[in-house]
């Protein structure tokens, strides 16, 4: 699920191969769901003004919509050659980033709804999660193989790697100030960085 950044409005992602949009405030749905994809869906994100949300499925790709109009932009965005598990907008809103199961990352343009340059690899299982740091200059991915990533959004290319966890990596997140970098994981424990990115923790 996703709230938009003015918190009035919710999406929600669902095995019934659609996504549904909620007034937060009535807790009810707003109009009917959303409908394209051809197998479950796995994620939803916002853009920042709220005016864009993005899915993710296991038909293999991502997909745009325009929220006031509750309609689909364009035909989905392939490339991706398996489920693709995450989405997530730069802050500006100009990117969004997807990873999937084909053990890549993609960037896309969201104006041109393009990718942008060829995927970034790295990984060598599953990405489940992808999220930009609050400047937007880098991505972290979370993947199967018991790494978080960082990667260089500009020349998409790798900063760092860490060995964080036993087993896979579920989710990352990077704090608002961007000092501070969290992974959570199978293994039941979730780890903390500095932006120096020097271990803080592994709680359990």
């Amino acid at each position: 699920m996703a709230f938009s950044s003015d918190g009035k409005t919710l999406a929600s992602a669902s095995e019934d191969k659609t996504v549904r949009l909620w007034d937060v405030a009535r807790r009810q749905p707003l109009g009917e769901p959303l409908q394209g994809h051809t197998s479950l869906v796995y994620s939803v994100a916002f853009s920042p003004d709220g005016r864009t949300l993005a899915s993710a499925s296991e038909d293999k790709t991502v997909r745009l919509w325009d929220v006031a109009r509750r309609q689909s932009l364009g035909e989905p965005l392939q490339g991706h050659t398996n489920t693709v598990h995450s989405v997530a907008f730069s802050p500006d809103g100009k990117t969004l980033a997807s990873g999937s199961s084909d053990r890549t990352i993609r960037l896309w343009d969201v104006a041109r709804r393009q990718s942008l340059g060829t995927p970034i690899e790295g990984h060598f299982d599953c990405v489940w999660d992808v999220a930009f740091s609050p400047d937007g200059r880098t991505l972290a991915s979370a993947g199967k193989d018991g790494t978080v990533r960082l990667w260089d959004v500009a020349r998409r290319q790798p900063l760092r790697e860490f060995q964080t966890h036993g087993d896979a990596v579920w989710s990352v997140a990077f704090r608002p100030d961007a000092r501070t970098l969290a992974g959570a994981g199978l293994d039941q424990g979730m780890r903390l960085w500095t932006w120096g990115l020097r271990p803080l923790s592994a709680n359990r």
